[in-house]
This record gives structure tokens, C-alpha cells and sequence, in this order.
């Protein structure tokens, strides 16, 4: 097996009094397309930030493409598009492309770029004139200026419509085929589910799941429609299924299964506690389905182990 693309070992920072991340370890594979995910300020962009070499890292080990971060062999082979960017408003989108691989010292093909994420018709006219949805594809294509070998994606679909983001879907399809390493932040977890190869979830500072998509996705859901319960109810339910009290929601009680014979014991587990149980359905699981689980009982085990000042002895 070639040698990763991106791999950290037991990285850790801190901003003052606030752990940014803490023993942060993973690996991303040369030719795929990695979801990095988790809530807003769970460490996201700081380790993003490390990887492209706009934040020195504080702790651990670090590769990118074999190098360090932030070395110049290293950022030639790389792309990056961040969530904010501001492109200067009176250049033709030509222009701007043909700059960024100026600066970068690379050879770049606008017209190629333009027509691959969509917008080839209006590389002649001013970026300032662009709609917000033709200005976040400029972005993806300054984003693949030299042809980099990989490239760092922060939310590339926030701006576009549902055709804008399968026009994306294809373009990282495409990138894949081409060899491209894309390293994705969304937070919109239909589209990381259909186009990752593989994912992982990062809650305050921790990777709490990795793994390919079908090994988050492999458990598939009961869904046990049980009616309006009471919160105490509620709480019960959920801590004898041993799921987050997220698990139910609008009547229904949403519980992981590792295989499907394990669905009777759930019902007659609900059954026991008096609930009445209305529907039983064997849904597969989605990768929303999975993250919220994942976040849900990290941060619940994390509350139970760190109470709240005024709970301490």
C-alpha cells in the first residue's frame, strides 16, 4: 500500500485555556475523497488550517504528501479552498486564474478550469459581475490552479443550488478518477455521503468515528413508532436502548441494530417499560443518522464525566 496522503499522529492544540484539539490521529489515502466532520467549533478548521500550514501545530506528527506542512515542495502539490474568500471584483475570471498560478509559479488552463466546474462561458467577464453561486465555482477552480495532487475543500457547496452541488458531486467524482486527493469539510451530509470514500468525525477537539462510508453505515436503524411520550418517558427509553436521548424524535425511537434479529428484543425492551409500540421499520443508516449518534453519545459520555461545576462534590 502507497503511503498516505495526509497523516497525523496524536495531534494536540491549544488557544489559551481552550483545547482546539486533542490527540487528533487519522489518515487520509492517496486517490480519496475524505469527509472531515463534526458540529461548529468541534476543531474542524484548526486542524484544516494545520494540514495546509497556516497554523503551526503544537503537539503530534504531521505528513502532507511525505513533507511537512507549509514547506514549499509540499504546497505546490496542494489546493485549497477556504469556507470565506474574496477574490479582487475587477478581474475577468481568466485573469484570475491565470494569477493565482502566477503566484503559485505553476503553468494553469483557464478555459480548463472554468468549463470543469461550470462556468466556462464567463471566464471574459469581470468576477464582480458573478452571481455568489459562480464566484464559490471560481473558488474550486483556483482551488485546482497546477493540478495539485491534493486539495483542501472547505464547505465547496455552500453557496450553490441543488444542480450547482451535483455539478460539484461530478467534478469530485472526476477528480478521484484523474488520482486528486480532496480532503472535504460539509456540513451538508447528503452530499459527503454520496461522493467520500471515507470519513471522520471530530467533536470538541476528538475524533469520536473514522472508517470507510460502509463501515459508519453498515448498522441499520429500527425506527419504533411509539407515540407522544414524557420527557421522563423519553429518558428512560432511550437509556435502556442505550442510545442519546436525541434517539427519539416527533414519536418515534431510533435505535442502531448490528444485524436484524436484533429488532424483538428491542420492541419487547420497550414493551417492558409500558410504552405502547405502534410500527416497527428496518431503515438502512444514514451517514446524518450516524453522525448525530456518534456526537450525541461522545458528548453525553463527556457530560457524565465532567459535570457542570455546581454538581461537584
Amino acid at each position: 500500500m502507497s503511503d498516505p496522503a495526509i497523516s497525523c499522529l496524536d495531534v494536540r492544540k491549544r488557544y489559551g485555556a481552550v483545547i482546539a484539539l486533542d490527540g487528533v490521529s487519522l489518515e487520509v489515502q492517496p486517490g480519496s475523497v475524505f469527509g472531515f466532520l463534526g458540529p461548529n467549533g468541534a476543531g474542524k478548521s484548526t486542524l484544516v488550517k494545520i494540514l495546509t500550514g497556516l497554523v503551526p501545530r503544537a503537539q503530534g506528527t504531521v505528513r502532507v504528501l511525505g513533507g511537512r506542512p507549509g514547506e514549499r515542495a509540499v504546497q505546490r502539490r496542494t489546493g485549497y479552498l477556504p469556507e470565506l474568500f474574496r477574490f479582487p471584483t475587477w478581474l475577468t475570471g481568466t485573469e484570475l486564474l491565470r494569477f493565482h498560478g502566477r503566484l503559485a509559479g505553476v503553468p494553469v488552463d483557464p478555459t480548463g478550469l472554468l468549463d470543469l466546474v461550470g462556468i466556462g462561458q464567463a471566464g471574459e467577464r469581470r468576477v464582480g459581475t458573478y452571481s455568489k453561486g459562480m464566484q464559490q465555482r471560481l473558488g474550486l477552480a483556483q482551488a485546482l490552479v497546477g493540478d495539485p495532487e491534493l486539495v483542501f475543500l472547505d464547505e465547496p457547496t455552500s453557496a450553490l443550488d441543488p444542480l450547482g452541488r451535483l455539478d460539484v458531486r461530478d467534478v469530485l467524482v472526476r477528480l478521484r478518477e484523474r488520482g486528486m486527493t480532496v480532503f472535504l469539510n460539509s456540513h451538508l451530509l447528503t452530499e459527503v455521503e454520496k461522493v467520500c470514500d471515507q470519513v471522520a468525525v471530530i467533536d470538541q477537539g476528538t475524533i469520536v468515528a473514522q472508517g470507510t462510508m460502509d463501515e459508519l453505515l453498515q448498522k441499520p436503524n429500527a425506527r419504533i413508532r411509539v407515540g407522544d411520550l414524557t420527557p421522563p418517558q423519553a429518558q428512560a427509553a432511550s437509556a435502556r436502548l442505550g442510545v442519546p436521548a436525541a434517539a427519539y424524535a416527533r414519536g418515534v425511537l431510533t435505535v442502531p441494530v448490528a444485524r436484524p434479529e436484533d429488532v424483538p428484543t428491542l420492541v419487547k425492551t420497550v414493551v417492558d417499560l409500558a410504552l405502547p409500540v405502534y410500527e416497527v421499520t428496518l431503515e438502512r443508516r444514514t451517514l446524518e443518522d450516524a453522525f448525530v449518534h456518534v456526537v450525541r453519545t461522545h458528548q453525553d459520555a463527556t457530560a457524565i464525566a465532567s459535570p457542570p461545576e455546581e454538581a461537584r462534590p
